[in-house]
């Protein structure tokens, strides 16, 4: 068994609630931790109500979280939890592309990010770092994170890094063919609202019609799986 994979004498593993809204991802992971001698699952949740609800229970030392949750997402998740429980680590588990939202993370208050593509030895890896007291995410993004501190960051911003998180919100769920009055229900906003925010979206994506909208929405989405 390597070093990193060995449980010291008498320690105590580690909790982990995991929180994603589709039970066969929870019940892989679930799996795939508990195999791991240092860390054990201590609760799903599959939505952010659930969560905030489990971390009284289930007294977890750390959230894998996932950002498209029914309902609040799960930038807001953390936000909450960095208010309820602030000194709780999240790390984020995600389909969705690095580069726009891992900075976006580490600014709501999580400690780092990993692709759901990544094998059960690297998500293990992740959990350990983000346990240990460290920011976890690709050499590509710190590269990047490092050079913007620098001043010398030269890579060409993707236009849908211009959005803001709620507008990312509502652009995923446009690109999961939801409907305004559906994205209105999950996001809990008005349809004024999401209309308002489809609008700013056209305008920072320079997309002209309500189609071209959608159909920008959902090769990014398929882009990202």
């Amino acid at each position: 068994m390597s070093a990193a994979k060995s449980k010291p004498a008498g320690s105590e593993r580690k909790r982990v609630l995991i929180v994603d809204d589709h039970p066969v991802v929870r019940e892989g992971l679930v799996q795939q931790i508990n195999r791991e001698p240092d860390l054990q699952v201590c609760g799903q949740a599959g939505n952010a109500s659930q969560a905030l609800e489990l971390l009284e229970q289930g007294k977890p030392d750390l959230a894998l979280v996932d950002i498209n949750l029914p309902g609040r997402s799960g930038l807001e998740l953390i936000r909450e939890i960095r208010v309820l429980a602030p000194t709780l680590p999240v790390l984020v588990l995600s389909m969705h592309d690095e580069s726009v939202f891992a900075e976006r993370v580490l600014r709501a208050g999580g400690r780092g990010y990993v692709s759901k593509q990544a094998g059960p030895d690297k998500l293990a890896q992740a959990i350990r770092r983000v346990l240990a007291g460290q920011i976890h995410v690709s050499e590509t993004v710190s590269t990047r994170l490092l050079g913007g501190l620098s001043g010398r960051a030269s890579r060409v911003a993707s236009p849908i890094e211009k959005l803001t998180d709620r507008e990312l919100d509502v652009f995923a769920l446009i690109g999961q063919a939801n409907e305004t009055k559906e994205i209105a229900r999950r996001l809990h906003m008005s349809t004024k609202t999401v209309e308002a925010h489809r609008g700013a979206i056209k305008r920072k994506l320079k997309l002209k019609t309500g189609p071209e909208l959608t159909r920008h929405a959902v090769l990014w989405v398929e882009a990202t799986r």
